[in-house]
């Protein structure tokens, strides 16, 4: 019985892990290098340390039926957000961010590991609702995404927060839930982003004002665009409801995005730090702060222009030796592979991630369960905006957002949260063919 399941044992998804972890350590250590070639950070040691727990737990979840895990699902949820609500009151901060809970030098960040029992959670709703009414099943599993989501943007956490969204798109994507309900997550977070970033703009890049701008910078003109629109919102409703008419619906559709994303917009600019609206200035227009909050993504670009095709060789960068490179073992940590690899290095490790994400999808086509289905369209998702937006954030084609490279960048959390990730689709794909549905 053991012999058989090790014959499906999915080494697909073992070698791109292995392969994208072994990068990370070589790189970590390279970054711990200085001007002078001496090895001054310990952090590829601790990142080994921690490679060989993730490892470990991979294993274990691989080996472990995923389908037994439903029973226990909705206690740990609850475990969840109550760890990040002590988290918010007590925990240890790091980085402006309440963030992490440890001892000592030896911390854990619950939000990563979170994003897994979030994934979890969600699945087990919907494979437990096949039948439900699709408006009610979207809203559950909406406030199934917001309370944790809102507990670690209240840290505040906004990159972690925002892998989030990327995996109830996902998973909501692969159940019978309408698009244009999922329209209204997507819309409103696009718009929210375009009203908060407006004002930015015109303050800090244009220096001048511009009149339709003037809505998100004055406080009364404003609320009184959202009276306006939350207006036409209700009226579209009640339209609705009397007449029964379509064009109503789509008035309080477009109208009710609108709202939202002025009020969250609104919010938004209240909860930003300070560092954080620099971080959406310099994506903007990076030479606005070149010695502040540009200097990342300035340097990063360098480095990466610098690799060229084959790279300047192992440990011999320059931006990262020389620590022009803010956080370059942990989220710039691409910027470094790709100065000391070049286009080739960085070449295999899109490889890595593209093979991880075919399998992924392949996995979720062949798994008749859809509980495990939906695991791995949560897993997808996550992985897929963690490459998306760290690649593009070092590249300056997405906000900086603190996001790491999974299996690359420095840090336990992160890693173990991926390491599980993996282990979980191992377990999906080696009973893809098991029948027995309820193996509990």
């Amino acid at each position: 019985m053991r012999l058989h399941f090790f014959r499906r044992f999915d080494y697909v998804i073992l070698l791109c892990v292995l392969t994208l972890t072994a990068f990370g350590i070589l790189f970590i250590y390279s970054a711990g290098i200085n001007s002078d070639g001496a090895l001054i950070s310990k952090e590829y040691i601790k990142q080994i340390v921690w490679a060989g727990i993730g490892f470990f737990a991979l294993i274990c979840m691989a080996l472990f039926d995923y389908r037994r895990l439903k029973r226990y699902v909705p206690y740990i949820y609850i475990v969840l957000l109550l760890t990040l609500i002590y988290i918010r009151l007590l925990g240890h901060e790091s980085h402006g961010a309440r963030s992490w809970i440890g001892i000592g030098s030896l911390g854990i960040q619950p939000a990563e590991l979170g994003k897994i029992i979030y994934i979890l959670f969600l699945a087990w709703y919907l494979e437990r609702t096949p039948n439900e009414n699709p408006r009610k099943r979207f809203i559950v599993a909406l406030l199934i995404m917001c309370l944790p989501m809102g507990l670690i943007l209240l840290q505040p956490d906004l990159g972690t927060a925002s892998v989030y969204l990327p995996i109830f798109i996902c998973m909501c994507f692969m159940t019978n839930i309408p698009f244009r309900y999922l329209m209204l997550v997507i819309g409103t977070g696009i718009l929210t982003i375009i009203f908060t970033v407006l004002p930015i703009y015109q303050d800090s890049i244009l220096h001048r004002t511009i009149p339709i701008i003037s809505v998100f910078t004055n406080t009364k003109l404003r609320l009184l665009v959202i009276m306006a629109a939350l207006a036409i919102t209700l009226i579209g409703t009640l339209g609705q409801i009397i007449f029964k008419n379509r064009y109503y619906y789509w008035i309080t559709y477009v109208f009710g995005i609108i709202t939202m994303a002025l009020l969250l917009s609104m919010a938004a600019g209240k909860v930003l730090k300070p560092y954080q609206t620099m971080r959406l200035i310099v994506f903007l227009d990076p030479s606005s702060d070149p010695q502040g909050s540009g200097w990342h993504i300035t340097n990063s670009k360098i480095a990466i222009g610098a690799g060229g095709l084959w790279g300047r060789g192992f440990k011999q960068g320059t931006q990262s030796h020389y620590h022009f490179i803010p956080e370059q073992n942990t989220d710039f940590i691409f910027s470094i592979l790709a100065e000391e690899a070049g286009f080739w290095g960085g070449m295999v490790v899109f490889a890595g991630f593209l093979v991880l994400m075919l399998r992924i999808i392949q996995i979720i086509r062949n798994t008749p369960n859809m509980f495990g289905s939906f695991i791995a369209a949560g897993i997808l998702g996550m992985f897929f905006f963690h490459f998306v937006e760290n690649v593009g954030m070092v590249m300056g084609i997405m906000p900086i957002t603190g996001i790491p490279l999974p299996f690359l960048s420095y840090g336990g959390s992160s890693l173990l949260t991926a390491m599980i990730s993996a282990g979980l689709l191992m377990s999906i794909s080696s009973r893809r063919l098991d029948f027995n549905v309820e193996a509990l």
